[in-house]
């Protein structure tokens, strides 16, 4: 059984990864590579990028052929499966990512294999596969499988940048093998390699700017609202504390210096707790719109929009509209 194209959207990758089983993880696409806007999403596990590919582009970085055996590195041998490839690539380089019983699985078992092997690991996963054509457009006449891609088509690549054991890594499932990116300076914090990343993506932007426009950026990082209940959760805690503290201080009639301190701390988590209450609910809110948007990229419309004409030709009303569209083609 084929691949299918799907299509780069955060709401898309983020249930694609729900699918296989992890936890605590969505996507964010990237407008900025500002620090600001990288530390917002804090912390990140990884970067996704894609950009058109051109065939025959040459590449002369060195390509480590042993690479460090933490590292998980699979080449691609699935068409239209890159996007699927560089999240997995991220997933299984995170040891902080619960990634689930069949992604632990497939990363013992392949443990041990080259890239080419892994590659075909993941060809013949039935769970990673079904989760990727889950997201299969319907095709009312060309089956996707007898699809490919003809010579003038834009064609889209995908890959993946992360730090594995104090290496900043640039993985992409077409080459021989990972490009080593430079060592992430030690005691810098967890930001350094997203320091070091943003030259090398911005160089790749620079160097197609004038041909082309369609890039996309997309981070790999911890779930908002699990972090955002975790806070709230801290926040509620010591409010109590803090009440706590201020009924002792009115049974003891004690200082009205610390009673004024105490009331003043009482606000800034009041503060805090509204925050972090209004961010879980956007949250959720965006979680509900890529559900609602991903069931209608699945929906099939094509026996609607079947029905449809067919009512318009029983009413004698489709030939005029045909004719109607015509004359506006051709006029225009």
């Amino acid at each position: 059984m084929s691949w299918c194209t799907i299509e780069s959207d955060p709401g898309v990758f983020t249930e694609l990864i729900q699918q296989m089983q992890v936890k605590g993880v969505q996507v964010e696409e990237l407008y900025s590579l500002d620090l600001d806007s990288l530390r917002s999403l804090w912390p990140v596990y990884g970067l996704i990028f894609l950009f058109k590919w051109r065939p025959g582009e040459k590449d002369d970085r060195l390509v480590i052929k042993d690479p460090n055996p933490n590292l998980f590195f699979a080449s691609q041998v699935i068409n239209n499966a890159c996007a699927t490839q560089a999240i997995l690539s991220i997933l299984m380089n995170c040891p902080d990512i619960d990634i689930g019983p069949e992604l632990s699985k497939l990363k013992e078992f392949t443990k041990n294999f080259p890239p080419e092997l892994k590659g075909l690991a993941i060809n013949n996963s039935d769970a990673i596969r079904a989760a990727h054509n889950s997201f299969a457009r319907p095709e009312p006449f060309v089956p996707e499988e007898q699809k490919a891609a003809a010579k003038d088509d834009d064609v889209y690549h995908f890959i993946s940048y992360i730090p594995v054991d104090g290496v900043l890594y640039e993985l992409d499932g077409l080459k021989e093998g990972p490009i080593s990116l430079g060592q992430c300076p030690a005691g810098q914090g967890e930001m350094e390699w997203l320091r070091m990343v943003q030259p090398v993506i911005q160089e790749r932007i620079e160097k197609y700017a004038k041909s082309e426009i369609r890039f996309n950026l997309m981070a790999v990082i911890k779930n908002r609202k699990e972090m955002y209940t975790a806070e709230l959760k801290e926040l509620q805690r010591k409010r109590e504390r803090i009440l706590q503290q201020l009924q002792q201080l009115a049974t003891l009639q004690s200082d009205k210096t610390n009673f004024e301190a105490l009331n003043k701390q009482l606000t800034e988590v009041n503060a805090g707790i509204e925050g972090a209450t209004e961010k879980i609910l956007m949250e959720e809110e965006k979680f509900k719109k890529w559900r609602t948007e991903n069931i209608r990229r699945k929906h099939n419309y094509i026996p609607f929009l079947f029905n449809f004409l067919k009512l318009l030709a029983e009413k004698k009303q489709l030939k005029p509209l045909i004719e109607k569209a015509k004359q506006k083609s051709s006029s225009s």
